[in-house]
């Protein structure tokens, strides 16, 4: 999975590793694994969640747009 954060998140992100002396990928995957265990023990809390991500609903649009013209590549691709 990639995520790709806004110029401020991920400066803030950025920030943070340096702080906690760790690589940002690592910081940044046990921050999204807390968040989804978190989102996960409440339904509310996952729309919520989801329903704050800037643009998400359209980029999972464009997404389902894109699989369905077979815009698409194999997870084992190259």
């Amino acid at each position: 999975m990639n995520v790709t954060l806004d110029a401020e998140h991920a400066a803030k992100l950025a920030l943070l590793a340096e702080r906690e002396h760790t690589h940002v990928g690592n910081l940044a995957r046990a921050l999204l694994s807390q968040a989804i265990d978190d989102a996960g023990r409440d339904p509310r809390a996952t729309v919520a969640l989801l329903d704050g991500i800037a643009g998400a609903y359209e980029r999972a649009q464009l997404g389902l747009e894109q699989a369905h013209s077979g815009q698409t590549s194999a997870l084992d691709a190259p």
